[in-house]
């Protein structure tokens, strides 16, 4: 059985359809690339799985659980992290305010992001706002792991950052899928770092499920064809 599964999944905003049939499995302890190009229907998938966006059709399930009706604060107690694209920290509270705000009792805690992300430690009294780009960015995923997740749900981590600053978000990354039996799903843009973390992918194209499978699977003709310019 999937750890999470979405089914024939249908979503507007207002009037206008967003998302047409997606279909997503992620077992246990697996990374899940989820793909597309931009305004294909990824982040609208991601809302639907965090209950931000309800859908119309089709069915989320999650750790045997459908969890349809729930709404996204039960989500999150159920397990769902999100590290929102845009990072969205708390500008006016510290960073270990921003830590604390909703954490969740297990084994993520101050020390344990500390020595994830170093720099977070060093800077642990400072406002969000004064943070740089990639340091709100760890402080995202520091917040969201703070929360205990079973799935670690990462929108467009490393977008607009600085390559050195994307290398250290990608280790971080490896490090949780080697060391946490986390599972996470993926949104990014760099086959190269995807491939290097994720074990499948999943294609959206213009609300629908195009194309899963085995992110070795990926053939060169696939990927021109949904995620070429």
């Amino acid at each position: 059985m999937a750890f999470l599964k979405l089914s024939g999944i249908e979503a507007f905003y207002g009037p206008s359809q967003a998302l047409f049939g997606v279909d997503l499995s992620l077992q246990e302890g697996e990374v899940l690339a989820l793909m597309g190009r931009n305004g294909m229907g990824k982040s609208t998938t991601i809302k639907v799985i965090c209950r931000m966006l309800r859908h119309s059709a089709g069915s989320v399930e999650f750790a045997g659980a459908d969890i349809g009706a729930l709404p996204s604060h039960r989500a999150a107690r159920a397990g769902i992290g999100l590290v929102p694209e845009g990072r969205r920290c708390f500008p006016n509270l510290t960073v270990r305010e921003n830590l604390i705000a909703a954490a969740r009792p297990g084994d993520w805690d101050l020390a344990r992001v500390a020595e994830l992300f170093p720099r977070l430690a060093e800077r642990e009294g400072q406002m969000a706002a004064s943070l740089s780009g990639g340091e709100q960015q760890m402080l995202a995923i520091g917040r969201a792991l703070m929360t205990n997740p079973r799935l670690l749900i990462l929108d467009e981590a490393t977008e607009g950052l600085a390559p050195v600053v994307r290398q250290e978000i990608w280790a971080a990354i490896a490090r949780l899928k080697a060391g946490t039996g986390l599972s996470l799903l993926v949104v990014d843009k760099s086959l190269r770092e995807l491939g290097s973390v994720a074990d499948r992918a999943c294609i959206i194209e213009r609300g629908r499920s195009v194309w899963s499978g085995a992110f070795a699977d990926l053939t060169h003709e696939t990927t021109e064809k949904y995620l070429g310019v």
